[in-house]
């Protein structure tokens, strides 16, 4: 830990506060003093390079930065000419070590290491907000859902920012108000493809390194670049420029799985919100012959999900790269190159980001939106913040995107199985294919457990 100016007072609730005893107050005189509920944050950072630039910016405004982690020492150096005050750690798991200085966690590290640092935080009794995936794999979504649901007092967020938009929460209360009836078949689709590309779409795109096998040579490490703790839980291998800096690592499956984990997170949110989604019955893929080492650049994931309460089973299916949907490819809908389509009994809506468009156009002329029912917010980051001052849980907290996190991922593990899987939420595990349970839970290198 290098030397560092003494954070601020930590902020606390009013309710801990007026339980702590007289005999408390002076022993942590810093402690009594936060009575005020609009005291700052102590925020740390754990990766404060890539999307933790752009997560520390989203809330070292109004919150303390108290500490600032990173394996890449060039990234730590950046970070700390903006916040001199941090102290600073280049492994997350000796940050743990000093939880009294800080009150909450922003994970911002590749997605292998997600869980990693997010259970240590957890058990630090901190609140956590995770960038998307929230872990690598199914069994660590569950192993962190339930984790967060055992603290209900801990607020936690998934970074997934359109969450908080006000196209996805009007879109949602338009599919709920039955404006276009019972939906049953929902289709996601995004043109961006991280994995496993030809050449010639190398040539194209100076982001996609053209690869077919694991390297087996070593470049040199990046000055400044702990590579053994940025490995951290994955298999060992030499460094190689092809794995770093991000998004590299999107395309290797022991590190991140590709599109489907990066945009699923996003673009899946819609129907899993909108829909009440959660387990689903089966999941098939189709796409290309698996690569042993690299995620596919286009493939499609069909869904199907039982009846949930007043609602009929529904088929979502997920397209990334050069899959489209029929309706798409046959240019029935706007020719959108990323969005969404519920299929519903009276009429169909599509939408992306930003807009919505109910279909066929003439039949809703005049069509106006039901009142607003979802709470709306200054930003995903602020809806955090405040969570965290009221006691109360952000829209995307871990119990909503532990589950999304799970099918998201099963989209790749029947893909990689290859085959249809008949999903078991319950045992984890998919009951007609027990070849698919290496692709739910994996071995960690040594010296790494998540408990």
């Amino acid at each position: 830990m290098n030397s560092a100016s003494a954070p601020p007072p930590r902020a606390v609730s009013r309710r801990k506060f007026l339980a702590a005893t007289s005999t408390a107050a002076l022993a942590f005189p810093a402690i009594a003093r936060m009575q005020n509920a609009n005291s700052k944050i102590a925020i740390a950072m754990v990766a404060c390079g890539g999307r933790g630039v752009a997560n520390m910016g989203g809330v070292d405004k109004t919150e303390y930065i108290a500490a600032l982690c990173d394996v890449n020492q060039r990234a730590i150096d950046a970070a700390k000419q903006k916040h001199p005050q941090a102290a600073t750690f280049t492994d997350f798991r000796k940050l743990f070590d000093h939880a009294k200085d800080f009150d909450a966690v922003m994970v911002s590290t590749c997605e292998h290491t997600h869980a990693f640092a997010t259970m240590l935080a957890l058990q630090a009794n901190k609140h956590v907000y995770c960038e998307k995936p929230l872990t690598y794999n199914i069994w660590e979504a569950r192993k962190i859902r339930e984790a967060a649901a055992a603290r209900p007092k801990l607020a936690t967020q998934m970074g997934i920012q359109i969450h908080s938009s006000e196209n996805y929460r009007r879109v949602v209360e338009i599919i709920q108000s039955d404006a276009i009836g019972h939906v049953r078949e929902a289709h996601v689709w995004v043109g961006r493809a991280w994995g496993l590309q030809s050449e010639e779409a190398a040539k194209r795109n100076k982001d996609i390194v053209f690869v077919t096998d694991r390297p087996k040579e070593a470049s040199p490490v990046p000055a400044g670049l702990d590579w053994d703790l940025w490995l951290g839980p994955a298999p060992e291998r030499p460094f190689n420029e092809v794995y770093w800096p991000g998004p590299k690592w999107y395309r290797w499956w022991d590190f991140g799985n590709g599109t489907m984990s990066d945009l699923g997170s996003h673009f899946n949110d819609l129907p899993f919100w909108a829909l009440r989604l959660r387990a689903p019955i089966t999941v098939e893929a189709f796409g290309p012959p698996p690569h042993p080492e690299i995620a596919p650049a286009s493939m499609r994931a069909v869904y199907t999900y039982g009846m949930r309460k007043d609602l009929p089973p529904v088929t979502l299916t997920w397209y990334q790269g050069d899959e489209k949907p029929d309706l798409w490819t046959q240019k029935k809908i706007p020719q959108w190159g990323s969005g969404h389509l519920f299929v519903g009994e009276k009429g169909m809506l599509l939408t992306d980001y930003g807009k919505y468009l109910l279909l066929p156009e003439a039949d809703f002329a005049g069509f106006k939106p039901p009142e607003p029912s979802i709470p709306r917010v200054k930003s995903h980051y602020d809806d955090w913040l405040t969570a965290i001052r009221n006691g109360t849980q952000p829209h995307a907290n871990f119990e909503y995107s532990g589950w999304l996190t799970e099918a998201n991922h099963l989209g790749n593990v029947a893909y990689r199985a290859g085959k249809k899987l008949a999903w078991d939420p319950d045992q984890l595990r998919a009951r007609n294919a027990p070849e698919a349970q290496r692709f739910i839970q994996r071995e960690y290198r040594k010296g790494w457990k998540l408990v």
